[in-house]
């Protein structure tokens, strides 16, 4: 049935054969005694009605100069059937086309024509002339009526599937917001998970090239660190695929104050003194603040172990705050100057700050960076954390 329709809409002056075939085998009406074949000459006009719906005025003024022509005329002005219906058809598809200016001025010809027809010949008809005159009226008024109703629902139909392309293009949208903010988010993860541990690993093994001819014992000790840093970073890694294969359902456990000292202390066994203070209670925290909160401070060693000078130290202030509807995370990460010539500069992805700044707005936060006055850097950052 839904085959039958589109092809309908795809054709639609297969629909109008019926209406042909009703002008050409209706009987023409009147009393001439004339042949058949001369009433239906005057019909000839009722031929550009095959291209109503592609000049609709052209053949709605064609019509009505036929009928005029024939209503002149005696021997076929009594025959109205098709003359009066093949005017409805042409306002009708002039009001279809959205022209009401010129399906007006062919309404009012039409009127005319009828009221000039009934004062010329329908005082010799039994309806006598104003019976005549009124009963083509209603032909018009409801041709016109179908028009504006079909127009009506053809402009829903039109809105209606408009509202529904830019339903999809909406979510099309929304689709590729959230791929790409995927992307973003895996970029950011892999950042900070790479950068840090890569960071360690390569000055752990500049150092140990300096030191292999003085001090084996720390030769070890850094060899060591740069295994244990191997180790966690693809620990790291191995956590993030979960997290990619499984979804949410994977994200647990996250990084704890425990995994924060383990944080601080492999970064203080590459020979950076860095210290952590913890306040407030971190157990009620919810886990996705609590890794913001650890890649914040895994980011900010890893710049300072690219950027500080090889003598600096570190301090790590974490204030949880207290349980409850609302709650705000302090974290602050500075590192002192140094006297040492920093050294060589490691390469830099650009997305480190980005990433802290895009960490901080997802729990409506602030971050505040820069150097202070002794020669080091400064990052704090405040999360406000809401009970769901």
């Amino acid at each position: 049935m839904q085959r039958l329709l589109d092809r309908l809409r795809a054709h639609p002056w297969v629909t109008d054969l019926p209406l042909y075939a009703w002008f050409v085998f209706l009987a023409p009406t009147g009393s001439s005694s004339a042949p058949k074949a001369v009433l239906l000459v005057p019909y000839l006009f009722l031929v550009p009605l095959l291209w109503r719906r592609r000049h609709p005025e052209i053949v709605a003024v064609l019509i009505v100069a036929g009928v005029t022509a024939q209503y002149t005329t005696e021997l076929w002005a009594y025959d109205r059937g098709r003359g009066e219906l093949a005017m409805a058809v042409a306002l009708y598809t002039l009001v279809r086309a959205g022209n009401r200016r010129f399906a007006a001025l062919i309404a009012g010809a039409i009127v005319i024509l009828d009221v000039t027809w009934g004062l010329a010949w329908g005082v010799t008809t039994e309806q006598g002339s104003w019976l005549a005159i009124g009963a083509t009226i209603p032909l018009h008024v409801a041709a016109w009526a179908l028009g504006e109703f079909l127009r009506a629902r053809q402009r829903l139909s039109a809105e209606e599937a408009t509202k529904a392309e830019l339903a999809a293009s909406e979510q099309e949208a929304r689709a590729r917001a959230a791929v790409a903010e995927e992307r973003t988010r895996i970029a950011r993860e892999l950042h900070d998970v790479l950068a840090h541990s890569v960071s360690v690993i390569v000055i752990n093994a500049e150092g140990a090239k300096l030191m292999r001819d003085k001090d084996p014992e720390v030769v070890d000790r850094t060899l060591d660190t740069i295994g244990k840093a191997g180790r966690d970073a693809l620990a790291e890694l191995r956590r993030l695929l979960e997290v990619l294969h499984a979804g949410e359902a994977a994200r647990s456990p996250q990084p704890t104050v425990a995994e924060l000292r383990d944080l601080v202390a492999q970064v203080s066994a590459s020979g950076r003194e860095v210290d952590l203070q913890v306040t407030g209670d971190a157990e009620g925290l919810p886990p996705s603040a609590a890794l913001q909160a650890y890649r914040i401070v895994q980011e900010s060693l890893t710049n300072m172990i690219k950027h500080a000078p090889g003598d600096a130290s570190g301090q790590v202030e974490i204030d949880f705050g207290q349980g409850g509807h609302r709650r705000n995370v302090r974290i602050e990460v500075t590192n002192t100057g140094g006297s040492e010539p920093v050294a060589p500069r490691l390469p830099s992805s650009g997305r480190g700050i980005a990433g802290m700044t895009q960490r901080v707005e997802m729990f409506h936060g602030t971050l505040d960076t820069g150097p202070t006055r002794d020669g080091g850097y400064r990052v704090a950052a405040n999360l406000v954390v809401e009970a769901g």
